[in-house]
């Protein structure tokens, strides 16, 4: 009996790397300048700064107190606690599923240029702002876990 729970959990122990696999929330720079960025759940992370053709990613995760998190862009580096107008690029890790969505807040952060929020799975709808303001309607699109889904400033 205890070889057969050995064997058991060895087997489970193979498969977790697999079930437990996740993509990444990415915002690459495509602008002419840098932006500025803070991963927001229930905590506030330090400002990362993503110059022109970098990009900022983390592997999505639950956040135990909120669900959920934010990845708020400003164009100026403590737009986050000076009321700049904010991107938000806000998902939420659903077991198999992601949530994604994006909104602005304070104004249009990226006025003038296209903003495009797309899965790395070709079959998940996308989120394009094609003046970098949100049109009327839910932004809020969902798609497996397992891809990586881009936020791209200043889109083509």
């Amino acid at each position: 009996m205890v070889q057969l729970l050995n064997i058991a959990a060895a087997g489970l122990a193979l498969a977790a790397p697999f079930a437990a696999a996740v993509g990444r929330a990415r915002v690459f720079n495509n602008c002419d300048t840098t932006v500025y960025l803070w991963s927001v759940g229930a905590s506030v992370s330090n400002a990362w700064g993503i110059d022109p053709k970098t990009e900022y990613s983390e592997e999505f995760v639950k956040d135990p107190v909120t669900g959920g998190k934010a990845l708020k862009i400003t164009r100026v580096p403590n737009g986050l606690y000076n009321g700049a107008p904010q991107t938000i690029f806000a998902y939420s890790l659903d077991n198999a599923q992601v949530w994604y969505d994006l909104s602005d807040t304070f104004g249009d952060a990226f006025a003038g240029s296209k903003l495009v929020e797309a899965s790395a799975n070709q079959n998940c709808p996308a989120i394009v702002w094609d003046n970098g303001v949100p049109p009327a309607g839910s932004q809020v699109k969902t798609c497996t876990a397992d891809a990586d889904v881009t936020l791209t400033l200043c889109a083509a």
